[in-house]
């Protein structure tokens, strides 16, 4: 046996195993969308069962059918969030942004095609034939590790896109929040500005009896105004809202004209406790493992970045050349042999690689223990917000509501005892309603906070949201308006 032959089986397993690893590496039938549901499996704002948009057609008939089933009934909290993530064309794009991803991954992980060259030389006495096949030996030799870093990354990839389905899941339900609680707010201003509209006519009409005087019906019609002017906010608030939430969910012209729910969820009966939210947020958070999975592929790849950067383009050739007399027999000559092209680390020596590589895993680690410390402190700030929403919506919603409706019960016992004037009684109907109105923003600040607070344990850093402005107190009755 030839030391030739003897090489080439001693090298054949190594190469036949490499050419495997090769082969293995496949795109994702789906596009990773299978992994992204189930990384964003409990962090979908609460509902568990939600599913994202399919990669073909027949999913998107599918999908399309529920919605149009979905639509037909009053839009509740939990069908919001289902609609944003089977609609929403931003989270669609960002899910072929990630199935490009993973086709980058298996085209970075195919081995380069070999090169083949052939010459023809020719001179008075004979004619030269080349050939040459060549291929890149460190691509082949680097598989296993390319192989592993590359499926580190997709992974990154892939948990940033289900952190961007959790976010479309909360905006969806902080939507849904916003658009309903506008609604109550809206009906509960019509109420207000019937109240006050009733205050102004009768003002009118004492005015032209002579029973009061141009100051008494000033105020009436004062009142009146800004009730207008609170009316006209409230209308376009309610539908600015309403457009925010058909924007989240993808919905336009027909398909837009949906009916919300009437109220707001009622508040629960204990909040959640504090025990354990830091631990949790370590735990769950998707932007904590994303940072602790850049680590691990940075420091993995630290060892080989100053050899790479020298010897990274070490390239195998085999020639074949064939000779041929073109006078006389026409005598053939044959050359075989094989070509190492190896660069010489004459300038660089690898030592600004591996100081970036170096560099690179301290800025990951520094990277990494940063998200830790974001994640326990947005856990303690989100739960106080949280905590502090429930105490002022409980507080607005079983306790101020309550006084001003024993308050508006008890002024009609004495309108109807002639103790109180109508002005006492509309004043009275005006705070009341007023009181409905705060307390229906308290609620929904509540669950706003709520849903902060969930993405905040499970998925990432929370977006602070700027909630409408929530109502002025009404303005007390005129103090000359008191009498029958």
């Amino acid at each position: 046996m030839t030391a030739r032959l003897r090489f080439a089986l001693r090298t054949a397993p190594a190469l036949a195993v490499l050419a495997l690893l090769a082969g293995c590496a496949s795109v994702s039938p789906d596009g990773l969308r299978t992994e992204v549901q189930v990384l964003s499996q409990g962090r979908t704002a609460g509902v568990h069962d939600a599913a994202l948009p399919g990669a073909d057609a027949a999913h998107s008939a599918e999908a399309q059918a529920a919605l149009q089933r979905w639509l037909g009934e009053p839009l509740s909290v939990d069908m919001a969030v289902r609609i944003a993530l089977l609609n929403n064309l931003g989270l669609q794009a960002r899910l072929a942004a990630l199935g490009v991803q993973d086709a980058d991954r298996v085209r970075a992980l195919t081995l380069p095609n070999p090169t083949f060259a052939i010459g023809r030389l020719t001179n008075g006495h004979e004619r030269e034939i080349e050939r040459s096949l060549s291929f890149g030996l460190v691509d082949l030799v680097t598989l296993p590790w390319r192989t592993r870093w590359q499926t580190q990354a997709v992974q990154q990839a892939t948990l940033a896109a289900a952190q961007d389905v959790a976010r479309l899941a909360t905006d969806a339900r902080r939507a849904w929040l916003n658009a309903v609680a506008a609604q109550q707010v809206l009906a509960a201003h019509e109420q207000m500005h019937e109240a006050a509209d009733t205050g102004a006519e009768l003002a009118r009409r004492m005015v032209r009896v002579g029973h009061w005087s141009a100051l008494q019906q000033a105020r009436e019609q004062a009142a009146l105004t800004e009730s207008r002017s609170q009316l006209a906010q409230a209308r376009w608030n309610a539908a600015a809202t309403r457009e925010a939430l058909a924007r989240t969910l993808g919905l336009w012209g027909d398909t837009a004209r949906f009916t919300l729910a009437e109220r707001l969820p009622d508040l629960p009966s204990e909040p959640i406790g504090a025990e354990g939210i830091e631990s949790r947020a370590l735990r769950e958070r998707l932007d904590v493992r994303a940072a602790r999975l850049s680590l691990d592929r940075i420091a993995d790849q630290q060892g080989t970045s100053g050899i790479a950067s020298v010897f990274g383009d070490i390239g195998v050739t085999y020639q074949r050349n064939t000779t041929t007399e073109r006078t006389g027999a026409g005598h053939s000559d044959v050359q075989r042999g094989w070509e190492l092209a190896l660069p010489l680390p004459l300038f660089d020596w690898g030592g600004a690689a591996s100081a970036r590589a170096r560099l690179l895993t301290q800025q990951s680690a520094a990277q990494l223990q940063d998200t830790a410390l974001n994640a326990r402190s947005e856990a303690r700030t989100r739960w106080l917000a949280y905590r502090t929403a429930w105490d002022v919506a409980r507080q607005q919603t079983y306790e101020v509501v309550p006084l001003r409706r024993v308050i508006q019960d008890e002024t009609l016992l004495r309108y109807n005892g002639m103790l109180a004037s109508v002005w006492d009684l509309l004043a009275e109907a005006r705070a009341s309603t007023g009181a409905v109105a705060q307390a229906v923003q308290a609620q929904r600040d509540f669950w706003l906070a709520e849903a902060e607070l969930q993405f905040a344990l499970t998925a990432g850093s929370a977006r602070s949201v700027a909630a409408p402005a929530p109502l002025d107190p009404p303005a007390p009755a005129p103090a000359s308006a008191a009498g029958h």
